[in-house]
């Protein structure tokens, strides 16, 4: 009876040995699988980003410049937006992995002299219901989201991209094309003054 006994104890811990073991593997299974996913979603996101760089309109040629200390598109920049910058865009949106387009006014370290109203005008211009030209920026923060406005509108009147999502936004005189911070320099500087487009990916659902 002893033995019996012996014996399906020992059976019994075989058999709790195995399931332990199988319940471990499992596991590990389930782990690995979920560490794989999320270096694919990883890749593919990373992916995203290299395959939508950024698109810079600069002053520096001196083709495209805006008015100085204002935000109207000059016919020049128009030409170029609609021939150079919407072809590009147009390419980005088309693969499916932009969830919004930032637009980011960039202007260089001269002050600005003159009193702000975009506390009071700057949402009716932005959706058309006031020119820009009505706006009078107060400082280089202003003047670097008038000119990202316009820019927008502009791009928003484009057909197709009615549905696009665009984002304006101001770096003021903050960072030099590089992308490093810049020092205190009110001089005037054609290369600082840009409009950058960043196409920004769809993130992760949940």
């Amino acid at each position: 009876m002893t033995r019996r006994t012996d014996q399906n104890n020992y059976e019994e811990s075989l058999n709790i040995f195995q399931a332990f073991t199988d319940l471990m593997s499992n596991a590990f299974m389930i782990i690995s699988f979920f560490l794989l996913t999320s270096l694919l979603q990883t890749i593919i996101f990373k992916q995203k980003l290299e395959s939508a760089a950024p698109i810079i309109i600069d002053e520096k040629s001196g083709q495209f410049q805006f008015p100085s200390g204002r935000a109207e598109v000059t016919p020049d920049l128009q030409k170029y937006i609609e021939t150079e910058i919407i072809p590009g865009i147009e390419n980005a949106t088309q693969q499916g992995n932009v969830d919004f387009i930032q637009v980011i006014g960039h202007t260089d370290g001269q002050a600005t002299r003159s009193s702000s109203n975009l506390d009071v005008g700057l949402t009716p211009a932005a959706t058309g219901s006031q020119t820009i030209s009505s706006l009078k920026a107060g400082s280089n923060a202003d003047l670097g989201l008038m000119r990202a406005v316009a820019v927008v509108q502009l791009l928003q009147r484009t057909k197709g991209f009615e549905q696009v999502k665009f984002r304006a936004y101001s770096a003021a005189q903050l960072y030099l094309p590089s992308g490093k911070l810049a020092t205190s320099n009110q001089s005037a500087d054609d290369s600082r003054r840009r409009i950058e487009i960043r196409f920004i990916p769809q993130g992760q659902k949940k």
